[in-house]
């Protein structure tokens, strides 16, 4: 049984890695075959046809991601941003045999072009428990704002 304090310390591990920029970590948290998602605003549940989507990466994907963030090429992060991440109210909903379905709230301040921007809304993800320790198997990262700021971008990874 995964207990509410080891998922909180894979989220806090995972925020530090993040705003550290330390993408190459970060990517060793997902389980091959992983995904990761941002649903537009207009989403009203797990059904991924219920709206539209700002990322819906498979494995492939995040990898591809991961890789263009760190190169010259990905301009709108060259220099990359500077965040602060806080996570909170994290609950375990549902535990199964091999996974734990998990919710929390999040904050990132993120510093980029002279602008401070922020970014507020709720994780809802399903994590792999194994012997080496939690992975995600889906990382969605679900903005309650209800409109991007002027300037502010997704170009960085919520």
């Amino acid at each position: 049984m995964v207990r509410r304090a080891e998922v909180e310390e894979f989220l806090y591990r995972e925020a530090l890695l993040l705003d550290e920029w330390r993408l190459d970590e970060w990517l060793t948290l997902f389980e091959e075959g992983g995904r990761f998602e941002v649903p537009t605003t207009d989403w009203t549940g797990w059904d991924a046809a219920s709206g539209g989507a700002f990322v819906t990466d498979d494995y492939d994907l995040i990898k591809a991601r991961v890789k263009r963030l760190k190169s010259r090429k990905a301009h709108a992060e060259n220099p990359h941003s500077r965040t602060h991440r806080m996570i909170s109210n994290v609950v375990v909903l549902e535990q199964g045999d091999e996974t734990v379905w998990i919710t929390a709230n999040f904050l990132i301040h993120r510093y980029r072009d002279g602008g401070a921007f922020t970014y507020v809304g709720r994780y809802e993800h399903v994590l792999l428990v194994s012997d080496e320790g939690l992975r995600f198997r889906v990382r969605r990262a679900v903005l309650v704002n209800e409109a991007m700021e002027p300037g502010a971008r997704l170009s960085f990874i919520l």
